[in-house]
């Protein structure tokens, strides 16, 4: 097979929550072992750190692994969804897994994995085990993929655990309230392993992790109440610009509203792990924030696409994120003539809530992934106008793109999001664009 019938294989072979939704979840850990035990546990020959949460988690990884990369260690990093290519998923270094260790991995074992049945998200974890422990690495970044205690990925026994923050996503999966869902993801706290919490605002909340760790005898910290950052200005550039106690002034190079706190998740993060032996220079971290990007290969946290007309992507999918996101598209408004959205989201998200956030000074042109999850965009756009939201219905993200650039002067921004999926399929075609 060739790189691009392995994947549609993974795809369409294996179960895909991404592609299928709900029918696609497999919860619990008995197909993720024997997966496991058939490739000898590659996971135990290196070190991890195991990082869950509802929002933030992708960032919070990314900048882990490149700091700990210029630190000196060789480094995997898991991440998922991807946007353009499978293999941003799996990475060493910065650098993505090869095409031919993909077909490889699938030729060798697809007999054997076959008759397990497994979803294509735990295949896609122990290919990622498999692949670490052939390179050799020092330390594993992995990045649960839905929820905590039941995520193929749990099967881990990581030296240190984060949970970057909660809120309401995948009710249908992990409850429907803030403290159901933390008793989820509080299933990565291991025995006597470090847990550190990065934001949480309400008490009972913050209860679910203290009990967790309790009974797995895990040290507790919460990065919220650690002194990290002085204070956050952001820059004309769209960075922040991190006073710090511990090492001055650092310019982090992801400008969403959020970052500062996902920053903070790190600091605390980095302080654990050097009290677990790791060596980590001022310098790696300094450089890791300011070139996370270039480090690690991360898009779509607020990521700068053109300037004229400005052009952002953000991945943020759900409430907690669009909290952020509304208040900052918000303040955008007030620097540019219009602000134009290009926007779409998955059916089974609160649609409404995060319709709700989103900026009313602005023109919207609702839209669809070409993914079977993905609200149809005339349901979308009927959904935006009770909420008061004004715009053209596209049927393709190509289409929206498209109008919404015709539509832009010099003077005007446009935002690409709602769903992980509008923004990877409309990445190609900016880049496409730019390359021409």
């Amino acid at each position: 097979m060739t790189y691009d019938e392995t994947v549609h294989y993974l795809y369409t072979c294996m179960p895909a929550y991404e592609h299928l939704g709900p029918s696609a979840y497999k919860p619990g850990l008995d197909t993720s072992i024997a997966l496991d035990n058939l490739l000898r546990n590659p996971h135990r020959d290196y070190k991890t750190i195991h990082v869950a949460g509802t929002n933030g988690k992708g960032s919070v990884c990314h900048l882990l692994a490149a700091i700990l990369h210029l630190a000196g260690y060789k480094v995997g990093l898991y991440t998922s969804p991807h946007l353009v290519d499978f293999r941003e998923r799996i990475r060493v270094n910065g650098q993505m897994i090869s095409k031919e260790y993909v077909i490889d991995f699938v030729k060798r074992y697809s007999s054997l994995f076959e008759p397990l049945k497994p979803s294509f998200f735990e295949l896609t974890s122990t290919l990622a085990f498999d692949y670490f422990r052939s390179m050799k690495i020092d330390v594993a970044v992995i990045e649960t993929g839905l929820g905590g205690r039941l995520d193929s990925t749990n099967i881990i026994t990581p030296v240190l655990s984060v949970i970057t923050n909660i809120s309401l996503d995948h009710i249908q999966f992990l409850g429907n309230t803030e403290e159901k869902i933390a008793f989820e993801k509080a299933g990565i706290i291991k025995e006597n392993t470090p847990i550190v919490i990065g934001e949480v605002y309400k008490d009972s909340v913050a209860q679910v992790f203290k009990n967790r760790a309790q009974q797995q005898n895990a040290p507790i910290t919460f990065a919220q109440d650690c002194q990290h950052i002085i204070k956050h200005t952001l820059l004309y550039n769209g960075k922040w610009l991190l006073s710090t106690y511990d090492y001055g002034d650092i310019c982090d190079e992801l400008g969403g509203n959020v970052q500062y706190k996902n920053a903070a998740t790190v600091f605390e993060s980095i302080r654990q792990l050097k009290q677990l032996g790791f060596q980590i220079s001022d310098y790696a971290v300094h450089t890791g924030f300011e070139h996370v990007i270039e480090q690690t290969g991360l898009m779509g946290r607020w990521q700068l696409l053109q300037n004229t007309p400005r052009i952002i992507c953000d991945t943020g999918h759900n409430i907690g994120g669009w909290q952020y996101l509304g208040k900052q598209l918000e303040e955008e408004v007030k620097h540019y003539r219009h602000l134009f959205l290009v926007v779409g989201m998955m059916a089974d998200k609160d649609v409404d809530g995060v319709l709700e956030l989103m900026p009313k000074k602005a023109v919207y042109f609702f839209t669809q992934a070409a993914i079977g999850r993905a609200m149809k965009a005339q349901t979308f756009a009927e959904k935006g106008v009770s909420h008061g939201l004004k715009g053209y219905t596209c049927q393709t993200v190509s289409e929206a793109l498209s109008l919404a650039q015709q539509a832009a002067s010099e003077e005007d921004m446009i935002f690409i999001g709602g769903s992980t999926y509008v923004v990877s399929e409309a990445l190609p075609l900016l880049n496409q664009k730019n390359n021409n």
